[in-house]
């Protein structure tokens, strides 16, 4: 394989006896990749086996060099995950809570932990929801609050599955800031929302679980609208 960060070859994923991936092969080493396609395209498994999620049927697959089958807890150190409903990871009772539990393992003093959760917070507008139980939260601040953690955690790639189809235009745009024009990190996003896409490096779309374009965001996109005009 080629040695970019992030490489499939030849790979397929069947659950049961439908396939959801079949004969993707692709190397990317992008800052900003978008990942378009109809529901049951493949998008969202593409994006769950960068850290271990889902595991290929047959392939290989290599992501900031380990291998997500067989090295699914290093990967994930590294690999920061954002899923499109955020009560699936939201799992600590408050929010600051949940934002700390980033640092789970971390050498740092009670008044690291908390200057850094504090600096976190006002980020990304939550200061004035410390102490609020995390699930009373809006819908867009509990997106706010997962990206919160996983960013948290200063992951090497960050991985988001349709993050804003859950929410309003306002705080659509609030994540988009983050995940777009904030986050240095390498950002692999799955989304029907051809704005975010269009603001990527590259754009991958998938169809009928297969790699069926990529390139230069604009040019993808154009032939993904025509084709479904």
């Amino acid at each position: 394989m080629s040695g970019a960060r992030i490489e499939f070859d030849d790979v397929s994923v069947a659950f049961g006896e439908r396939r959801a991936l079949h004969g993707v092969s692709v190397a990317l080493d992008q800052r900003r990749i978008g990942i378009i396609g109809s529901n049951g395209s493949g998008k969202s498994t593409f994006a769950r086996m960068l850290n271990g999620l889902v595991a290929p049927s047959s392939g290989q697959v290599r992501v900031l060099g380990l291998d997500p089958a067989h090295q699914a807890k290093q990967l994930r150190r590294r690999v920061g995950f954002v899923f499109s409903n955020p009560d699936a990871q939201i799992i600590m009772p408050t929010v600051a809570e949940d934002v700390a539990f980033s640092l789970r393992g971390r050498e740092l003093s009670l008044a690291e932990k908390r200057d850094r959760t504090a600096a976190a917070l006002e980020r990304f507008g939550l200061t004035e929801h410390a102490d609020a139980p995390a699930h009373s939260l809006s819908g867009g601040q509990k997106q706010l609050l997962a990206l919160c953690a996983v960013l948290f955690g200063d992951p090497d790639l960050v991985v988001a599955d349709e993050p804003t189809a859950l929410l309003d235009l306002a705080n659509t745009r609030r994540i988009r800031r983050h995940l777009l024009d904030e986050l240095s990190q390498q950002l692999v996003v799955a989304t029907h929302d051809m704005r975010i896409a269009a603001q990527c490096d590259i754009v991958l779309r998938f169809e009928n679980g297969g790699l069926h374009d990529q390139g230069e965001p604009a040019a993808v996109i154009h032939r993904y609208e025509r084709d479904h005009a």
